[in-house]
């Protein structure tokens, strides 16, 4: 019999323009002790300890060495780390639960974008011989997106900005997002996305408890049962993809059982409002479903944490009781190239 997993805590820091003075360690010390303490558990409880976070953005390799300082590494733990967003991280976690190798497990993720060019910073996810030396940043990428969607007839600039501010509405209800309530379209970036269409640069880190079964259940009362997940990738080069498309993101919602029933929730991980008209198409969600109630990754985008993120907001709708069944999503590199597809259920297994 599968074993079930669920993710029983949720913990988030307030998402900011800059943490100056801080720490990575600093900043996710009190995203620790809090998830901690919504179970009662204490780190020797936890039976594995799983990291996502990237080099790139701390300036120095090896970084995640040094925020284990935040977890304890003493007495010893098992523990791993993901040079990519924390989402994946607990995709570990979740399988080293299923083989019974622990009852427990310790998410975590962290960024910190505000200290250098974070658009140049991203480049050096790209094809390093071809298309890395052209120096494409992140923004200029998405704008090709977001104009192959225009010239497709699935979208145009009206209607990328009310999904904008649709997301900024909702996020005025979210304490730690960093731009909540509605904003300015702006000026271009990059033709044809707006200020208002690109997430916000910021740092901010994001912690989950995993548990599986009668643990689980003696830790939370209502647990977020992890019903499927699986994660996809399209070709490194985006020149030989339809970027109008992602089916990446449709085989991981199909493999992670998404398209069995309906769900009421989506968090999607879409950092540019015309990748969420791509997500929402590829996960065929119509509009009774409840997209990005915390306002997504428009309103706080903590890179290699804001993936993670998008797990625990619909957790926690589900321990809330306001989701019966909701759907995460979460995405690295460019124009959606790595997406994860998470399903999420309240009730007994």
């Amino acid at each position: 019999m599968t074993r079930e997993v669920a993710i029983v805590a949720f913990a988030q820091t307030d998402h900011r323009r800059r943490t100056d003075g801080l720490s990575e360690t600093e900043m996710l010390l009190p995203v620790l002790h809090e998830v901690l303490d919504r179970t009662g558990l204490r780190t020797r409880d936890i039976g594995f300890t799983c990291s996502g976070s990237s080099d790139y953005l701390a300036g120095r390799a090896f970084s995640f060495t040094m925020a284990l300082d935040g977890v304890g590494a003493w007495p010893p733990i098992a523990e791993s780390h993901v040079e990519t967003d924390g989402a994946w991280a607990l995709y570990e976690a979740w399988v080293t639960l299923l083989t019974g190798e622990a009852d427990t497990a310790l998410v975590y993720a962290y960024g910190t974008s505000s200290p250098g060019p974070l658009r140049d910073v991203l480049s050096r996810q790209l094809d390093p011989y071809y298309l890395a030396p052209l120096w494409p940043d992140s923004v200029s990428l998405a704008a090709l997106q977001a104009q192959a969607l225009i010239d497709a007839g699935e979208t145009d600039e009206a209607a990328l900005a009310a999904v904008a501010d649709r997301n900024r509405a909702a996020a005025a209800r979210n304490p730690h997002a960093q731009l909540p309530g509605p904003r300015p379209h702006g000026e271009y970036v990059v033709r044809p996305l707006r200020t208002g269409d690109c997430p916000p640069i910021g740092d901010g880190a994001a912690a989950v408890i995993l548990a599986a079964g009668d643990t689980a259940r003696d830790l939370c009362e209502r647990p977020a049962w992890i019903r499927g997940i699986d994660h996809r990738i399209e070709p490194h080069a985006p020149g030989v993809r339809d970027l109008t498309d992602s089916p990446s993101t449709r085989l991981a919602a199909g493999h992670a059982g998404a398209f069995e029933r309906p769900v009421d929730t989506a968090e999607l991980h879409a950092p540019f409002t015309s990748q969420e008209v791509i997500l929402r198409k590829a996960l065929r969600l119509d509009d009774t479903v409840d997209v990005n109630p915390s306002g997504g990754a428009l309103a706080a985008n903590p890179v290699m944490a804001a993936g993670l993120v998008r797990l625990g907001e619909a957790a926690a709708r589900i321990h809330r009781g306001t989701s019966g069944r909701a759907l995460a999503h979460a995405t690295s590199g460019p124009c959606l190239q790595q997406n994860l597809v998470a399903v999420l259920e309240g009730g007994a297994p």
